[in-house]
């Protein structure tokens, strides 16, 4: 591996993905893996290891096992070659692994994703893998299912054997044999089922002889009896072998037509186990798709080592190469600055390897053509090299290489000899580089580096935060704020003598302290801003969670709202059509009347029609306002009402002004623009107040006139309404000329377009009470206007 690249610990990140793989060819796939500069691939390779990710949060990662390379097995197929039962195996393993990756994507229902491609080029071969499974059982065996021949040569050889078993041991139980033999037991020697007989005895047992024991006591006879059978058993074994060469010879045919075929499934499974194995590892790392760009700026929020346990280390932002080109930090030991680093070169180096990182949404990640790091203390001996002396040579390969699209890591720059030539060597090499245009992140502890970020443009200062109280760093980096080494406050901590640090500090130079007196102050500022922003952000966030609640209760009164209206559109739909289905009765008991005019108890008839009408009318006041009733506890009117007192309705909790006093215990009031007929006994007097509305009084002798009060209108004016609105209003007005005995009336609805005209002509003919309409006449309104003579 590129000696950069191992001294930012890529490696060990490979061996960490590696160690998501199932099989050796993925595990030495990604130990191989190399970081892209190509924008493009390494776009898609982010994408398909993003959407490798998704998958398995939506579906569950897909089961891998441990497949075998099969491809050298399965040219040897190919060509006719015979493969072992073993190989049989790690082919059925691998068609097994085809079918479970087919399967398994088939439940990601209308999903398309750069992976798509692999998984529809997966052909599962359900039938030699079938074949495979039900006809090998180990590398040494085959199964009875994988023939029929097989099972019933088995199942005869199996039933031969019981039989010359039976024979046998029917001899070694008999009291005349057993006197000839070593032990009762039945052995077998070379195939065939034999005796143990003693040597001195081989001669009382009639057989063959199949050999002696390594000490010459024993022979292994085969009786007379027996040969025929053992003979059966031995032809038996061998039709066994010739079936199974028979089942391996046509597995491995099978395998050879299909070898194309599975090599190229077999690739496919491990490339998917490669995204898979780095789905898993983003999820360990609860890592982040970045974005990626190659104008050489880096914006890591949140950043995590992933070798350092993510529930120690403390997250980092990090940005190099859009407001400046160079970031030096400091602060103190152990504070953070060489982990900063590698942090930057690690996740950049694994981005451009197709792996997401350790970051927060929104992190933007830059392609380099050099990732360039001196890092870390590589003083050699057998060289006779120093410390300096390893990171001068290092320094000196690093600029020779370095270009516009180089990110250079360097750890203390210019440590290891004398401070004041150290750091002006350390700013020389840093504007070289930045000649080069190349992105810079550089730690140290000299004073000169900080000034020479404070002066010069595009460089910029970070630092680690201390805690000067605890004596501990916090391992938060501030960019833009120069930090301290703190040498002192550490020293006194660990327990050096009081009296060195004060003699140390006194002879720090009058500029340095005055340079740390700065800093400390920038530090100080910073904090206190920080807590104001913490204060602020706070607020916001109420606020914000205010807003919201709010809001949440507007749309909660607005459903309560739509609620309402509809229920009351519903309502006022049924009030309207009960209305007319009265409206007509009452019309229909007046066409009556009049044709029984001539009566004798007509006014009789008269009076009751009357009284019924009220009824009705106070019924259909009722139930156009359907309000729960409340008890008017201990109160009287202190006098009777009339027209224009000021009035509250208890029902409702509404003030109003009475409009017309009507028989018996109801009257009139008008309550804003509605008019509504209640109970006396439902209202109280309100004798010191004048009831307005819309800013305007309603005095007490103001003339309000009762919607069925209009026995001395001729004339109904229509103009402007739609069609349905005009017919509702000529139906009542038609009704109250009826009542009042008006023989003619005049409908006013104006030229226009005529379809007002035409729709309340149309219902005129429908009306039993007209008798006749016509058109008005010069002087009358000509067309404007429909004259109605009523029965």
């Amino acid at each position: 591996m590129n000696k950069y690249y191992k001294t930012l610990e890529l490696d060990k990140i490979l061996e960490m993905l590696a160690n998501e793989a199932s099989n050796e060819k993925t595990k030495q796939m990604a130990l191989e893996i190399e970081p892209s500069f190509d924008i493009f691939e390494v776009n898609n390779e982010i994408k398909k290891t993003s959407q490798a990710f998704e998958l398995s949060v939506k579906f569950g990662t897909p089961p891998f096992t441990d497949f075998k390379d099969v491809s050298n097995s399965l040219m040897r197929a190919k060509s006719g070659a015979r493969l072992s039962l073993k190989e049989l195996i790690e082919i059925g393993r691998i068609l097994s692994q085809i079918k479970i990756l087919s399967d398994w994507y088939k439940h990601c229902t209308n999903i398309e994703t750069e992976l798509s491609y692999l998984f529809t080029r997966l052909m599962p071969n359900e039938y030699l893998q079938s074949r495979i499974e039900t006809s090998i059982v180990s590398e040494d065996e085959i199964a009875d299912s994988a023939s029929s021949e097989l099972a019933s040569i088995r199942r005869k050889k199996y039933q031969a054997g019981m039989r010359v078993r039976e024979i046998l041991d029917k001899m070694t139980r008999s009291t005349t044999i057993q006197k000839y033999l070593q032990e009762a037991i039945v052995t077998i020697r070379d195939g065939r089922y034999v005796l143990p007989v003693k040597a001195e005895h081989r001669g009382d047992v009639q057989g063959l002889i199949h050999g002696t024991s390594s000490s010459g006591q024993t022979y292994f006879i085969e009786p007379i009896s027996i040969v025929e059978a053992n003979n059966d058993i031995r032809l038996l074994e061998s039709k066994e072998q010739e079936e199974i060469d028979r089942i391996i010879t046509e597995l491995c045919a099978e395998c050879g037509k299909s070898a194309d075929t599975i090599i190229d499934n077999y690739n496919i499974c491990v490339e998917l186990n490669l995204y898979f194995a780095k789905s898993n590892l983003a999820a360990k790392m609860k890592a982040t798709t970045p974005i990626i760009s190659d104008d050489g700026v880096i914006s890591l929020k949140k950043a995590r080592h992933p070798l350092i346990d993510k529930e120690r280390v403390v997250p980092i932002d990090i940005s190099l190469g859009e407001d400046y080109q160079v970031l030096i930090i400091t602060g103190p030991n152990t504070g953070g600055k060489t982990v900063a680093l590698k942090t930057a070169g690690l996740l950049t180096l694994m981005t451009m390897c197709g792996l997401l990182i350790p970051v927060s949404d929104g992190s933007k990640v830059s392609i380099f053509n050099n990732i360039l790091a001196d890092i870390g203390d590589n003083q050699s001996i057998e060289h006779n090299l120093s410390t300096f002396s390893s990171h001068t040579n290092k320094v000196i390969e690093i600029i020779d290489l370095a270009d516009e699209n180089s990110l250079i890591l360097l750890d203390e720059l210019g440590s290891g000899t004398d401070p004041v030539e150290g750091a002006a060597l350390a700013i020389a090499i840093i504007e070289k580089l930045k000649s080069k245009n190349a992105k810079l992140m550089v730690t140290t502890h000299y004073q000169e580096l900080k000034m020479y970020a404070v002066e010069s443009q595009d460089v910029e200062n970070a630092s680690f935060e201390f805690n000067i109280e605890t004596l501990q760093p916090t391992y938060r980096l501030i960019i833009g704020s120069p930090g301290k080494s703190n040498a002192f406050a550490i020293s006194s901590s660990l327990g050096m003598p009081k009296d060195v640090i004060e003699y140390a500090q006194s002879i720090v130079s009058v500029e340095n302290k005055r340079f740390e007196n700065v800093i400390e102050q920038l530090e100080n500022s910073r904090i206190e801003l920080e807590k104001q922003n913490e204060e602020i952000s706070k607020l916001k966030v109420e606020h914000i969670q205010k807003v919201e609640e709010l809001r949440k209760e507007l749309d909660d009164l607005k459903y309560k709202k739509e609620k309402e209206l509809e229920r009351a559109r519903i309502t006022a739909m049924s009030i309207i059509e009960d209305t007319k289905a009265k409206s007509n009765e009452i019309i229909d008991e007046l066409d009556k009347l009049r044709k029984e005019k001539d009566k004798d108890n007509f006014s009789q008839m008269v009076s009751g029609a009357k009284s019924r009408s009220k009824n009705v009318f106070n019924k259909m006041y009722d139930i156009a306002n359907p309000v729960e009733e409340k008890i008017n506890i201990n109160y009287k009117l202190p006098r009777p009402l009339k027209k224009g007192d000021s009035v509250l309705i208890t029902d409702i909790d509404k003030k109003g002004v009475v409009t017309s006093i009507s028989d018996g215990d109801t009257v009139l009031v008008q309550v804003g623009v509605i008019r509504t007929k209640v109970d006396i006994n439902k209202l109280r007097l309100l004798e010191n107040e004048k009831v307005t509305f819309k800013n305007k009084p309603i005095s007490p002798t103001m003339n309000v006139k009762s919607k069925v009060d209009r026995s001395a209108m001729l004339e109904l004016d229509i103009r402007g309404c739609s069609s349905d609105e005009g017919i509702h209003q000529l139906e009542s007005f038609i009704d109250n000329a009826v009542m009042s005995n008006i023989g003619t009336v005049t409908i006013i609805h104006g030229k226009g377009t005529g379809v007002l005209r035409s729709a309340i002509q149309k219902r005129l003919k429908e009306m039993p009470s007209v008798k006749s309409f016509r058109y008005g006449v010069y002087g009358e309104g000509e067309d404007g206007v429909t004259i109605v003579e009523l029965k």
